[in-house]
């Protein structure tokens, strides 16, 4: 199941977080490893956004807890098909 993530954080001053911005990329670099975040991005300003592939709305809760446990942050979480499933979809349409 693919998910993208669009972090903002609390607006707070950047230099007071930047051990934990150092913790947030040393969280999510195994995630990487694994397979269970295909890519991330640094926010131009601040924030950030991930590209989840999980097995179920449960492990998507647990990191996007773990992620705000680090950086606070409002997220915004946007359920996507891949192209296979995307065309799958369209030729059961017509």
């Amino acid at each position: 199941m693919l998910f993208l993530v669009i972090s903002t954080p609390r607006p707070e001053r950047p230099s007071t977080l930047v051990q934990d911005r150092s913790r947030y990329w040393d969280w999510i670099n195994p995630l990487i490893k694994i397979g269970h975040v295909k890519s991330v991005y640094a926010r131009v300003g601040r924030g950030a956004i991930a590209l989840f592939d999980v097995d179920s709305n449960e492990v998507l809760h647990r990191y996007m807890n773990e992620w705000a446990d680090i950086i606070p942050a409002h997220m915004e979480v946007f359920p996507l098909l891949d192209v296979d499933h995307a065309k799958a979809f369209l030729a059961t349409q017509s």
